[in-house]
């Protein structure tokens, strides 16, 4: 069953120019797990672009498609189906086109969901299906693990130590991680216009960093140029896409860029996609990490905990600078 095919709800969506040929980003970082110049190849990464594929990165297909496979049976239920596993705000669970509390509006139904350690949370009852929810589990822990060995990377790039410096945010008790998939289904009232309704409209993660994978269908775009550009990301379903998040653009002092990010529709095919938010817990501290700093250099946000932030970040508009309020 296609969902949100009420011609009326589109009106509500903003518009983006339709992605053409030209605004591929062939030069997006590509960064090999298994070779050992793995930790240098990310921080140049999150230096540049705050955003890089990851391949070799040890997780089975057979995970991948499970999951996926599940979630497309989900969002194929019908819609009164779907609307008992909501509403998603306060504060898991589906949701249909309505992004957050602040009246940002996206072309996409999704599920937001709680994960405790290495699988969604028993507190979290969505989704009831124990075929689906085993499947996310087993994709949980295993997308929990590739952030666990990109944090260490770039522990290891910046110097860091231990080499669990930014890991141990993520992996210790009480860690604040959220899992969301996503469904974009196609939008093909505007086909041939020029123009495509917005699925994700543009934002940073507030979290560390978040990795996201898809099926087969493009739509993600990332702001070069502090936002002066806009480029498509080839979609890759057998790689995981690693997003710099404002949390660690702080920990850096600037030095690794949280991207801004959004998803435009197509036309003609649906996209599913995973994102693992990795944040550290509420009680977290976050200030520039003083082994990065040069002698000298200025530190340039306040410090504050990570509940501090969510908190904040979650009274705000999706393309709001969230950082803005913390820097000095």
């Amino acid at each position: 069953m296609v969902v949100l095919a009420n011609p009326s709800v589109v009106d509500q969506i903003p518009l983006l120019p339709s992605p053409g040929h030209r605004d591929t980003f062939a030069a997006v970082p590509v960064v090999d797990l298994s070779r050992p110049g793995a930790a240098r190849a990310i921080v140049d990464a999150c230096e540049r672009f705050g955003f890089f594929k990851v391949i070799n990165h040890g997780v089975a297909t057979a995970t991948m498609d499970r999951a996926e496979s599940e979630a497309v049976k989900f969002f194929a239920q019908a819609q009164a189906v779907k609307d008992r596993a909501g509403p998603a705000y306060p504060p898991f669970g589906y949701g249909s086109k309505r992004i957050g509390l602040n009246g940002d509006m996206g072309w996409l139904e999704f599920l937001l969901l709680a994960v405790d350690s290495a699988s969604l949370s028993d507190a979290c009852t969505v989704p009831s299906s124990a075929v689906f929810r085993a499947a996310l589990n087993e994709y949980v822990a295993a997308v929990r693990g590739v952030a666990v060995r990109v944090l260490e990377k770039m522990a290891e790039g910046l110097g860091i130590a231990p080499v669990d410096a930014l890991s141990a945010m993520v992996t210790e008790q009480g860690s604040d991680q959220v899992f969301r998939v996503n469904h974009y289904p196609p939008c093909p009232a505007f086909q041939g216009l020029g123009c495509s309704a917005t699925g994700f409209g543009e934002h940073t993660d507030p979290q560390l960093i978040s990795v996201l994978r898809s099926n087969g269908t493009s739509g993600l775009q990332i702001a070069l140029r502090d936002g002066a550009q806009w480029v498509s990301v080839p979609s890759d379903r057998d790689a995981f896409f690693v997003n710099v998040g404002d949390s660690l653009q702080v920990l850096t002092n600037g030095r690794f860029k949280s991207v801004k990010h959004r998803v435009v529709t197509n036309s003609l095919k649906s996209r599913v996609s995973f994102i693992y938010f990795a944040g550290p817990s509420l009680a977290q501290r976050i200030a520039p990490l003083p082994e990065l700093l040069g002698e000298g250099e200025e530190i340039l946000y306040k410090e504050f905990t990570w509940g501090e932030y969510k908190k904040a970040a979650y009274k705000t508009r999706l393309g709001d600078n969230r950082l803005a309020q913390f820097e000095k």
